[in-house]
C-alpha cells in the first residue's frame, strides 16, 4: 500500500488506522517514562558501598550498650524488712525481688531462715553464701511464744487447791493439823482431807494412824506421812454423859450406851471399864478400842 492510497480509503478503515496509530504512540510514550525514571533512580557506582556503611554505622549506634556486671555484696539482712536495693545487692535477680515484694503483700513472713530458701529460682549454692548473713527479727516471731511466757511468770500455782506435797520422811500430826495440811500429803484431796477432820472430832483425836483405815476406801499407802500425839485426845466421862451423848462416839452403838446408864442406874458410877467385861454388849475388842477415850 502506498501512503497516497491513505487518502483513498473509505471513513471506516481510515478510523481503524488512527486509533492503531494513537495506540502505538501512548504504548511509546509509556516506555519512555519508565526507562527515565530507572535511568533517575540508578545509584552511581559508589553508592552500593556507601550504602553499606551506612547501614553498618546504623545497626552500630542503634545496638545496646554493654552494661558494667554488677557486684555481689554479702551484709546482715532481713528478708522482712530489706528493700529492692539491699536485695538486688545481694545478687537477686529483679524478678526473684518481685517475687519477695509479692510474698510479703499477701501476709507472708520469714520466720527461720529456711524459709527464704523457699524463694522460686534460689540455688543451694546461693542460699548457702546467703544463710550465714539471714538475720529475722524477733518481731515476726509467733505471738503465742510472748502468751507462753507472760502465763509462766504471771500465773503461780494454786496453792490452796494444789498444795505442794509433802516429801517421804515427813509427818503431819493428825490432832493438831487442819484440812489444808491433810492435803498435802500425798495422795490426800480436798475429799479425804474433809473425812479425817470429821473422823478425829468424832472420836476425839486419834492414838494411831491405823484408825483413818476406819475410813471408808481410805488409801492406806499415806498413813505413813501421819504421826499422832496422844496428849490431845479428849476423853469421855462415862458416869455424866447422858445415852444421846455416849451414843454419838464411833466405838459406842445404841445398845452400848443404854447398856453403860443402865448399869450406873443399877450399881452406881463406873470405876473401870473392867466393871462393863461381863455385859454383852461389851466384848474384848470394844473395850480395848475405848479405853483411851473413857474416864471415871
Amino acid at each position: 500500500m502506498r501512503w497516497g492510497d491513505l487518502f483513498y480509503l473509505n471513513r471506516h478503515d481510515r478510523r481503524i488506522l488512527l486509533v492503531l496509530l494513537s495506540v502505538a504512540a501512548v504504548a511509546f510514550g509509556l516506555m519512555l517514562c519508565i526507562d527515565g525514571n530507572e535511568k533517575v533512580s540508578t545509584p552511581s557506582s559508589t553508592s552500593p558501598t556507601s550504602t553499606t556503611k551506612s547501614i553498618r554505622n546504623t545497626r552500630t549506634t542503634s545496638s545496646y550498650y554493654q552494661q558494667p556486671e554488677s557486684r555481689v555484696e554479702r551484709f546482715a539482712f532481713d528478708p522482712n524488712t530489706a528493700d529492692s536495693t539491699q536485695l538486688l545487692r545481694l545478687g537477686l535477680q529483679p524478678w526473684q525481688v518481685r517475687n519477695i515484694y509479692k510474698y510479703r503483700a499477701a501476709g507472708g513472713i520469714y520466720r527461720k531462715k529456711e524459709d527464704f530458701a523457699k524463694l522460686y529460682g534460689l540455688t543451694v549454692k546461693q542460699y548457702r553464701e546467703l544463710e550465714p548473713y539471714i538475720h529475722i527479727s524477733a518481731d515476726y516471731q509467733p505471738a503465742s511464744t510472748l502468751i507462753k511466757e507472760e502465763r509462766y511468770e504471771v500465773y503461780e500455782r494454786d496453792t490452796l487447791r494444789y498444795p505442794v506435797k509433802i516429801s517421804e520422811g515427813e509427818h503431819i500430826d493428825l490432832n493438831v493439823a487442819d484440812t489444808s495440811l491433810y492435803k498435802k500429803v500425798p495422795g490426800i484431796g480436798s475429799y479425804y482431807a474433809r473425812k479425817i477432820a470429821e473422823y478425829g472430832s468424832r472420836l476425839g483425836g486419834f492414838v494411831s494412824a491405823d484408825q483413818l483405815d476406819e475410813i471408808e476406801n481410805f488409801p492406806s499407802d499415806s498413813k505413813i506421812y501421819f504421826s499422832v500425839n496422844v496428849s490431845d485426845v479428849h476423853q469421855l466421862n462415862v458416869n455424866r454423859l447422858s445415852l444421846n451423848d455416849l451414843k454419838r462416839h464411833p466405838y459406842i452403838n445404841y445398845y452400848q450406851a443404854k447398856a453403860i446408864t443402865d448399869y450406873r442406874r443399877l450399881h452406881g458410877p463406873l470405876h473401870s471399864l473392867d466393871d462393863l467385861r461381863l455385859l454383852p454388849e461389851f466384848p474384848e475388842e470394844t473395850i480395848r478400842r475405848l479405853k483411851p477415850y473413857v474416864c471415871f
